[in-house]
């Protein structure tokens, strides 16, 4: 019989329309996990970094991401240290990511790089095997292509990723920070040639960053991919009014810039609308609002963050607040969305006269995210079966 999940964390989902993998529907970011880049990604001890991971896998928590770049190579030499001490690693999911040369900083001892960056068979190969040996695994579930290089040919990639999985050192496949032309031409190849195409994307997506949904959310909508966004929460820089201009845990105060300040505003005015504490987990609310499939990447170094943004599994935003939240800032969807609209499946209606010319169309909507307001009114249900035995 399975265990009651002992948090929202616990209620897991699919992680694409085109992917069995289960997940848990926050993810926890490892960037901060180590103390050997402390001037641009911050640190945390060995200690505190398993305290986080243990609160995050006491909680249900199964998706961790990592790179093999995180902290000068600290994050998944120390993920895997915390997994074999637990002996839970198939328990999780892990996903970590190729491309960046996970030995800068170390050129006294390997100064020929070239070959260890990039997206080329050579790299991906080379980073995989490093990957597994530093976290203590025989597969990752998910691997990303990180960011894309501009020179390596789509044929390569994809068939060379398609190896790694055929070797067993990878399950499933993501990019992150691609043109959208380049992932619908990556999975166009796979469909092409009988290979396994990208299922997951990774991006900048926030309430103050939402270039992604030009090109990006559309391509994922289409392709059958999850999203999972980093920055939702501003990277720290999204704060109540009474809460600007103080120090966050190790980081020194900036100012906040116009734009974020923007932001703050209208995300604490829905927080106050529903009576959320946390405008963190509104703006994490904010973009698990706009597509079904949305695993935000949450990160920091303390456990209180971590379950302050779990809060954003309590609740969901009606159209109209995510509306609001738009318009804190101007956004130009560019061409030829703005001379011609958006997708009216998205909305349920068209929105721009030019195409309601010859009459109008009624457009069933695409399937639409999870309320968490009413999934939470059936926990109590579960809650009984689970005592019950029917579960």
């Amino acid at each position: 019989m399975a265990l009651p999940p002992p948090s929202r964390l616990g209620r897991y989902r699919l992680l694409g329309p085109n992917c069995g993998l289960r997940v848990s529907p926050l993810q926890l970011g490892a960037m901060s996990i180590g103390e050997s880049d402390a001037a641009t990604l911050g640190s945390m001890t060995k200690e505190k970094a398993f305290e986080l991971l243990d609160a995050y896998y006491d909680l249900g928590g199964n998706y961790i991401d990592t790179a093999n770049s995180y902290q000068a190579e600290d994050s998944e030499n120390w993920i895997g240290e915390w997994m074999k001490k637990r002996g839970n690693r198939e328990e999780l999911v892990l996903a970590t990511k190729f491309t960046s040369n996970y030995k800068r900083g170390k050129v006294d001892k390997h100064p020929i790089a070239i070959n260890r960056s990039g997206n080329s068979y050579r790299s991906m190969f080379q980073s995989i095997d490093a990957s597994l040996k530093k976290l203590g695994t025989d597969y990752v579930d998910v691997l990303y292509l990180h960011w894309w290089d501009w020179t390596t040919p789509i044929p390569e990639v994809m068939q060379g990723l398609n190896n790694l999985i055929k070797m067993g050192k990878v399950l499933y496949l993501g990019i992150s920070d691609t043109p959208a032309w380049v992932v619908s031409k990556a999975n166009q190849y796979a469909r092409d040639h009988g290979l396994a195409p990208f299922v997951l994307y990774q991006g900048r997506w926030s309430a103050a960053a939402r270039d992604i949904e030009r090109d990006i959310l559309p391509m994922c909508i289409s392709e059958g991919m999850g999203i999972a966004p980093w920055g939702a929460i501003g990277q720290g820089r999204f704060q109540r009014k009474k809460d600007q201009g103080q120090s966050k845990d190790g980081r020194s105060s900036i100012a906040l810039n116009e734009k974020e300040l923007k932001v703050s505003t209208a995300l604490e005015k829905v927080a106050d609308e529903i009576k959320v504490e946390s405008i963190t987990a509104v703006a994490l609310a904010y973009v698990m609002g706009k597509y079904p499939y949305v695993y935000p990447i949450i990160g920091g170094r303390k456990v209180e963050h971590l379950k302050s943004n779990m809060t954003a599994l309590d609740f969901s935003l009606t159209r109209e607040q995510i509306k609001e939240i738009d318009n804190a800032l101007p956004f130009d969807y560019g061409q030829p969305m703005a001379e011609f609209g958006l997708d009216p499946h998205v909305f349920g209606y068209q929105q721009h006269a030019a195409l309601v010319g010859a009459g109008l169309v009624d457009y069933v909507p695409y399937r639409q995210p999870l309320d968490n307001a009413k999934l939470r009114e059936s926990d109590a249900a579960s809650a009984e079966a689970f005592k019950n035995g029917k579960i």
